[in-house]
C-alpha cells in the first residue's frame, strides 16, 4: 500500500460486554472513556477523522486533524477516542457533542493498524503498542492512551476515584480483528449507563414529553424504559425535530404491550402504548441509570445526550 494513496476506512474492532474483567498476564488494561470512537487516517489526500460507523468527522474537529499533520506521518492509521473537557477539566460527553472553537477537544490514539503504509493489523497488540509509542508525537490535542498491565484491583480502584466510566481490556496477544467483538476485547461499566436505541416518544409542550427506548437482542429490539429525567426544553424541541420525519404506525419492540405496570412503573402496558408515538429505531442515545430491575427494565433512568457514531444494531444490554 503506497503511503501517498488514500487508505481506505476499516471498520473498528469491537469490546465485548462483559460482567467480570478478565485478570492475568494476557491482558492490559485501559480507561473507558466516554467520547466518539474515531479513526485517525494521514495519507496522500491529508488528514481525515472517521466515526466507528465511517462518517467523516474532519470539519468538525478541525483543531484536532491540524494537530495530528504534526502529530503522525503520511500513510498511518491510528484508532482511538475523541474526547471533550468541559470548563473544570473534566470528560463531558455533552461538550463533545457540542464541540465549539473554544472546547477542548483530544484524540487519544490506543492503536495502529497502518505504518508507513503497512498494513500491521496482523501483528500482536503488544508489538502495535510499542510500535504506536514509537511513531507518535503527543501534541495539546492528540495523546497516546495510558494502559495499566499491573493488578487488575489497583487499576479499579483508581477508575473509580477518577469518576472513571469503566474499563476495558486487551489480550496483548491479539490481532486487530476489523469489525468483530470476539472477546480479545473486552469492557466493563464501573457507572450504570450505557446507550439504548429509540423507537418512541410521549408528546409533550416542547414536542417530546418522554422517550420510549430499548436495547437489540438477536436483532429484535425490546424495551426496557421510559424517560423523561434529563430532558430540558431545548433537548425535547431538539429529538422532536429529528423524530418527527421517524414517526411509523407500528410499535418496533417486540416485548410489547406488557401486562402490567410493574413494582416500579416502567411496565409499559396497551393503554399506555396509546399515548405513545412509534419511530424507526434510528436514533442512539446515552443513558444513566441506577439498576437493571428483574423484569428487565431500568430504574431512575436519566437522558444524556445523543450518540450519532453509533449503528442501532450493535445496542445490547450491557
Amino acid at each position: 500500500m503506497p503511503s501517498a494513496s488514500k487508505i481506505p476506512f476499516t471498520p473498528p474492532m469491537e469490546c465485548l460486554p462483559v460482567g467480570k474483567i478478565p485478570e492475568g498476564d494476557p491482558w492490559v488494561y485501559e480507561l473507558k472513556l466516554d467520547g466518539y470512537r474515531v479513526q485517525a487516517i494521514r495519507d496522500g489526500a491529508g488528514v481525515r477523522l472517521l466515526s466507528r460507523r465511517g462518517k467523516d468527522l474532519t470539519k468538525k474537529y478541525l483543531f484536532v486533524s491540524r494537530d495530528l499533520l504534526s502529530a503522525i506521518k503520511v500513510g498511518t492509521v491510528l484508532d482511538g477516542e475523541l474526547v471533550a473537557f468541559d470548563n473544570e477539566g473534566k470528560l463531558s460527553f455533552n461538550a463533545l457533542q457540542n464541540a465549539a472553537s473554544g472546547t477542548h477537544v483530544v484524540f487519544f490514539a490506543f492503536d495502529v493498524l497502518v505504518d508507513e503504509g503497512k498494513d500491521v493489523k496482523a501483528l500482536p497488540l503488544r508489538e502495535r503498542k510499542h510500535l504506536l509509542e514509537s511513531i507518535l508525537k503527543p501534541c495539546d490535542r492528540v495523546q497516546l492512551s495510558a494502559q495499566f498491565g499491573g493488578e487488575l484491583s489497583r487499576f479499579l480502584e483508581g477508575v473509580k476515584q477518577v469518576g472513571g466510566e469503566g474499563v476495558v481490556a486487551k489480550r496483548l496477544d491479539s490481532r486487530y480483528e476489523p469489525g468483530r467483538r470476539s472477546g480479545s476485547w473486552s469492557k466493563m461499566r464501573i457507572n450504570i449507563g450505557q446507550e439504548f436505541v429509540i423507537g418512541g416518544f410521549t408528546p409533550g409542550s416542547n414536542g417530546v414529553d418522554a422517550l420510549v427506548v430499548g436495547y437489540y437482542d438477536v436483532r429484535k429490539l425490546i424495551y426496557a424504559a421510559r424517560i423523561r429525567a434529563g430532558l430540558v426544553p431545548a433537548s425535547r424541541r431538539e429529538l422532536y425535530e429529528k423524530l418527527k420525519p421517524l414517526v411509523v404506525q407500528t410499535c418496533p419492540f417486540v416485548n410489547l404491550p406488557e401486562a402490567t405496570p410493574g413494582r416500579w412503573g416502567q411496565g409499559l402496558t396497551s393503554a399506555k402504548m396509546k399515548e405513545c408515538f412509534w419511530v424507526k429505531p434510528k436514533l442512539v442515545a446515552n443513558f444513566e441509570f441506577l439498576e437493571w430491575t428483574d423484569s428487565n427494565h431500568v430504574r431512575h433512568i436519566k437522558f444524556v445526550g445523543l450518540r450519532s457514531d453509533k449503528d442501532p444494531l450493535t445496542v445490547i444490554r450491557e
